[in-house]
């Protein structure tokens, strides 16, 4: 009646990596079993799972084309550049070594990028003899054992950190590094903060091709990290070897270490859990617990010289557990997010090295005035919901501030002014008044080393007070301004040298000295406009020239009931994603036409058009032949998709 039914549909599923065939006979009940075609398939290191399961298809190593191919595009960035001839033979060598193995191959490429040819040698004889009877387990552990032994001493105990995370898990960037820093892993380095040496800490290795790079965005940066399992395989193994990290329920059974530095809970296996509580815990600095129940640990007051605690998503630790936290002085690093405590208590002041804590996702509506204390803060995540205690200002270590609750006064303004070392701010404002405009903008004069900042604000105004926006935050690379801007656009924006990501939605209307604000950024590359009402008075639209150079712009978003730009020749010539949304009625009804100039636009590749409301009957196919018009005369040919706005 509703549809086709589930035992008429064909499906094709993938599982990944199945090691016991225990595994397979629990969740193959889950799939429907019919004659639609429908396939399945696992992936296995495993032959004798692979044979239960069912047809075996024996995955072989890359030939020695592909091999070289893969080896030479990641040294040298080409695949048909070739090593010197001096390297030939022991570049030949290393290749048989990795035998044909995708992963050995990235991450000896890698490794060999950074170094010069008279070290090729070294690396070889470092990956041991050939292979006699080892298994290929064993052969890919000692290839990849090379890239982790030649890693500079910080980036190994990044790297063994890693192992505190269950395998398949999708690491958080942002977490990651606030830990290494937690850890006390960072050191923070002249002209930069803990977080951007951090930053460069997860990039190298990222570029060592040690973990996977996820959700790649803007500046070719991933927002997140996977880490392929025969890595993880390795870091697990030398961590316990090491006695780095003991973990409850992961790939290693519990070893009975009579000294417990970090400790790992990845799932609830009671045999394991009893034998911990047997261990001698006064050496314990971390600890992790990865699900949702934590009545199984021992008590934590029987961690006293804990340095890193990671308590989020555990729904049953509550005000009682904090209470035994704030009695845990040598705490660093505390993360108690999506959890059911609803207050702090005045203890919190005790915790004087406190350096990373985040209570956000909490029922904690306000802040004892003893919080004031933990002038060792680098990073604090709280809800907007959440009330601040007076002379805030004080956590004047405070780099990562990225929520602060509502602006309620003036005098919370000059708190978060004081906040000089900030560099990743989000402030909002229920309402404005005239009360606002003067210590907002000395705010943001102290402000000096911002890089990001998201500004939410109903009817929010920026340009009155830019008298007093001296000096300015120079370094601020992220801007995002949100609800009803209901001014121009500030002059001093186009002074921000390293402005290059910029969001304004809800801009009341567009005018030229916005645009010519805007076209003068000198570093922007990405722009995202949305504007509230067209300027009913304008007949033209607004003209982007040489006048408006947008110098470095590469992707531009537009969202507008009329669309009110048109290109110039010449103009934006590095623009390559372009994302319009307006109405065609509206804009044929104020302009009389559909020519955006996008024949001008010479470095144009990709076009998106969404449509702002419901359109009249011929609208879309009215507007979707001049903008193909208009791409059919540009030199680079530019794709074009007509879609719901993105």
């Amino acid at each position: 009646m509703y549809g086709p039914s589930v035992s008429s549909c064909r499906y094709f599923i993938v599982i990944d990596d199945i090691w016991n065939i225990s595994v397979w006979k629990t969740i193959k009940h889950a799939f429907i079993e019919n004659r639609c075609g429908s396939r399945i398939i696992i992936t296995t290191r495993i032959l004798d799972v692979a044979k239960q399961v069912g047809s075996v298809y024996d995955l072989k190593p890359l030939s020695p084309i592909d091999s070289r191919k893969l080896f030479h595009q990641r040294i040298f960035g080409i695949e048909d550049k070739y090593p010197p001839t001096q390297l030939a033979e022991v570049s030949e060598n290393i290749l048989k070594r990795c035998s044909g193995v995708p992963l050995a191959i990235m991450t000896t490429a890698s490794m060999l990028a950074s170094k010069r040819g008279n070290d090729w040698p070294k690396v070889y004889q470092s990956m041991g003899s050939e292979p006699q009877d080892s298994s290929d387990m064993q052969d890919m552990r000692r290839v990849l054992s090379v890239s982790y032994y030649d890693l500079p001493a910080h980036l190994k105990t990044c790297l063994l950190f890693i192992s505190v995370y269950p395998e398949d898990y999708t690491i958080v960037a942002e977490d990651l590094i606030w830990q290494w820093i937690g850890q006390g892993f960072v050191q923070e380095e002249h002209g930069k903060s803990l977080y951007e040496v951090g930053e460069e800490y997860f990039a190298q290795l990222i570029n060592k091709s040690l973990i996977q790079p996820v959700d790649i965005g803007s500046g070719n940066k991933a927002s997140a990290c996977r880490v392929h399992d025969m890595v993880l395989d390795l870091i697990t193994s030398l961590s316990s070897e090491e006695n780095f990290l003991i973990t409850v329920g992961g790939l290693q059974p519990v070893s009975a270490s009579s000294k417990i530095h970090r400790l790992s809970v990845q799932n609830r296996n009671e045999d394991d859990l009893k034998k911990l509580a047997t261990m001698s815990l006064s050496h314990v600095r971390s600890v992790f617990v990865f699900g949702q129940d934590i009545s199984l640990l021992p008590a934590l007051s029987s961690f006293p010289v804990i340095r890193a605690l990671d308590l989020s998503y555990c729904l049953n630790v509550d005000n009682h557990h904090v209470k035994i936290m704030c009695n845990l002085l040598h705490l660093r690093y505390l993360r108690l997010c999506n959890t059911s405590i609803t207050e702090i208590p005045e203890e919190i002041g005790n915790l004087q090295f406190l350096q990373v804590l985040d209570i956000s996702q909490t029922g904690i509506e306000v802040l004892p005035p003893q919080f004031v204390r933990l002038t060792q803060l680098v990073y604090l995540h709280i809800d907007r919901r959440t009330k601040l205690p007076d002379q805030f200002g004080d956590l004047k270590s405070l780099q990562d501030f990225p929520v602060i609750p509502t602006v309620t006064s003036p005098s919370m303004l000059h708190d978060v002014g004081k906040l000089t070392k900030l560099r990743n701010l989000l402030i909002s404002f229920d309402e404005w008044n005239e009360s606002y405009e003067e210590p907002f903008c000395r705010c943001l004069s102290n402000l000096v080393n911002l890089k990001t900042i998201k500004i939410i604000g109903a009817h929010l105004g920026l340009d009155s007070g830019s008298d007093y926006l001296l000096p300015r935050p120079r370094y601020i690379q992220t801007i995002h301004l949100i609800n009803n801007i209901n001014c121009a656009l500030p002059r001093w924006m186009s002074s921000l040298s390293c402005l290059s990501f910029l969001t304004i939605h809800g801009l009341r209307t567009l005018r030229v000295e916005d645009l010519q604000v805007l076209g003068s950024i000198p570093s922007l590359s990405y722009l995202d406009i949305w504007v509230v009402e067209p300027t009913q008075e304008r007949q033209d639209r607004l003209l982007i020239d040489s006048g408006h150079p947008f110098l470095c712009l590469t992707t531009l978003k537009v969202a507008s009931r009329v669309m009110e730009l048109r290109f110039a020749q010449g103009a934006t010539q590095k623009l390559q994603t372009l994302k319009l949304r307006f109405s065609a009625r509206q804009t044929l009804y104020q302009f009389g036409d559909l020519d955006f100039g996008l024949e001008n636009v010479s470095s144009l590749e990709h076009v998106y058009v969404g449509r702002w409301s419901k359109p009249e009957p011929g609208e879309v196919e009215a507007a979707e032949a001049a903008v193909r018009e208009a791409l059919g005369m540009n030199p680079n040919q530019p794709t074009l998709e007509f879609s719901k706005w993105r």
